[in-house]
């Protein structure tokens, strides 16, 4: 009994050390190990701080393997697969750098091997929390630096957008991932250099168009000159010379043939204000003989337009011109036997305010026009003055319209007006002085580039101050239309009235009709064919003196450049009349 007490302790102390290393060995298994993939990097060029960070790995892992001595083979096996475990980076979750290298950091870790196999298993050893101080200081260090990296970017001024702000937080974030890890020894995902140009384009991002592909808008006009910035205005000036063969060189009778060089000067300007506009045209025609008939003579205009926007549905728009010219060969008062006809100046202006009620439309223009003459240098070397025809011209017009529809809007005139000549009694005693009166009606017309423009019909009254003299009166018909059948092609109308006034003793003037056809075609973009037509009527008031005046002219202007043209017309005028030596 007593020798078998000894043999079943013995028995029993077996027992349980066979139990406690199967418990031990079934924990081990259940420990989690590190995945392949943790260990293995498989992706592409790997950054020189992962490389470094990987041999210091390596390096403490030998280092932890000569500590532990040749005979513990179990003992290196256990700290090799300790230290390549992964660590989480939270303060107090690893040991310090003074802890042993191979300290356990779980209590499921595989007990040490000993030569005892009976020897009780060492109790692990809990991990040391870093001191409150340490972390805080480390915790100000990092927040240092970052504010620190902050003020360097707002100093560098960098702008980028929000999908390249995105991909660089991105890459600084994975780096600085890295860096943690690296410190830590424990496993990381390595930073390639082309990682940010191997990302996926965002399939809903549009792509922006190249500079050479996109459409350039053809111009209007090709050809059109440039132009010079003057201020606010932009100045289009033009220069014409050529010479001129004509039968008529004078436009009379009496007329004979010449070559005559002609030179226009031409110019416009045009304002680029915001609200308002303004608007200045002129041209200067200077003719000289070359061979045949003495003529040397000069002409020219030139115009001012001022539109305003007021308040209250205001508009005002201002006009001032001053034109001066030679009589006239062909003038009902021309003198015979000049050597020069006189040099008739005009200086007139205009001031109009408009304003629309509803769909009412009102008007109130008032115009002055005044005339003076220069004397008549006669052929035996005297003069004689024109003063008794310079003469000034009042009027005030009313213009009520109501517009049916933005295309249509008839509209009433009413007209009235004094001509006042300088002169109270000319040199054959009669006082020219006359009261002026008008009404019309008409349609104006607004169908944009296609059909614009207005004609009216009325009647037109001037009476004399006079009784000896009657007045002068007829139908009186304006038109001013422009009409665009197709693109390229203009057809224009025009007609007007105009009372002309005398000194010729007994009689008191005429009522002159003047129409105007013209039409243009852009047969290329830098080749314009241009026609016109004429019609002019004027009855003698008093008798039934009458002249009848036709036209036709066609022209070619080819633009070699915007700066350079050539342009050739035709024209014809014949004035037939039932007056004697007028034809």
């Amino acid at each position: 009994m007593s020798g078998g007490q000894p043999e079943t302790k013995i028995g029993r102390k077996c027992i349980a050390v066979a139990a406690l290393l199967l418990t031990a060995s079934a924990l081990s298994l259940l420990r989690p190990a590190p995945a392949f993939s943790q260990e293995t990097e498989l992706r592409g060029e790997v950054s020189e701080s992962a490389i470094l960070a990987d041999q210091q790995r390596k390096a403490r892992q030998l280092r932890a393997q000569g500590s532990q001595g040749q005979n513990a083979p179990a003992v290196a096996a256990a700290q090799d697969t300790a230290s390549t475990t992964y660590q989480p980076a939270s303060p107090g979750a690893v040991p310090d750098d003074n802890q042993a290298a191979g300290a356990s950091d779980s209590i499921f870790d595989q007990p040490q091997a000993t030569d005892d196999p009976l020897a009780a298993t060492t109790t692990p050893v809990k991990p040391r929390r870093p001191s409150t101080a340490k972390q805080r200081a480390q915790d100000t260090k990092a927040g240092t630096k970052a504010a620190d990296k902050k003020k360097a970017r707002k100093k560098a001024g960098e702008a980028t957008d929000n999908t390249t702000t995105a991909s660089t937080a991105g890459t600084g974030s994975q780096a600085e991932g890295a860096a943690i890890d690296d410190n830590d020894g424990s496993n990381r995902r390595a930073v390639t250099v082309d990682s940010v140009d191997r990302q996926k384009l965002d399939p809903g991002a549009e792509r922006t168009a190249s500079i050479e592909g996109r459409k350039v808008k053809p111009e209007d006009d090709p050809f059109a000159a440039p132009g010079v910035k003057v201020g606010t205005f932009l100045f289009r000036p033009s220069l014409e010379q050529g010479f001129t063969a004509t039968s008529n060189a004078d436009s009379s009778s009496t007329g004979k043939s010449a070559v005559l060089s002609e030179t226009a000067l031409r110019f416009t300007a045009t304002s680029d204000w915001r609200d308002n506009s303004a608007l200045i045209t002129g041209y200067g025609l200077f003719r000289n003989t070359v061979s045949g008939e003495k003529i040397n003579d000069a002409q020219g205009r030139i115009d001012g337009q001022l539109n305003v926007d007021l308040d209250n549905e205001l508009r005002a728009i201002a006009k001032l011109g001053y034109e001066a010219a030679p009589e006239s060969a062909s003038s009902p008062d021309a003198i015979a036997g000049v050597t020069q006809q006189p040099l008739r100046q005009t200086v007139d202006g205009s001031l109009g305010i408009e304003k629309s009620v509803g769909k009412m439309r009102y008007a109130l223009t008032g115009a002055v026009s005044h005339d003076f003459y220069g004397d008549a240098e006669l052929s035996n070397g005297t003069t004689v003055s024109q003063k008794d025809r310079d003469s000034t011209l009042y009027t005030a017009t009313l213009r009520t319209g109501y517009q049916i529809s933005p295309a249509l809007t008839p509209f009433t005139e009413v007209e009235a007006g004094r001509r006042v000549y300088d002169l109270r009694t000319d040199t054959d005693g009669f006082q020219r002085s006359s009261t002026r009166l008008g009404a019309r009606a008409g349609l104006e017309l607004d169908m944009g580039e296609k059909l614009s423009g207005e004609f009216s019909v009325g009647w037109l009254r001037e009476a004399i101050d006079d009784s000896r003299l009657p007045a002068v009166a007829g139908p009186s018909i304006n038109a001013d239309l422009k009409w665009s059948p197709e693109r390229g092609t203009t057809i224009g109308l025009t007609g007007k009235t105009e009372v002309e006034t005398t000194t010729t003793a007994g009689e008191s003037g005429d009522i002159l009709y003047s129409g105007r056809l013209t039409g243009e075609r852009q047969i290329r973009a830098n080749l314009t064919a241009n026609s016109a037509l004429g019609l002019d009527w004027r009855d003698y008031t008093g008798s039934d003196g009458h002249d009848l005046i036709l036209s036709a002219e066609a022209g070619l202007t080819w633009w070699l450049n915007r700066y350079a043209g050539i342009t050739t017309r035709v024209r014809t005028e014949k004035l037939t009349s039932n007056l004697l030596g007028r034809d």
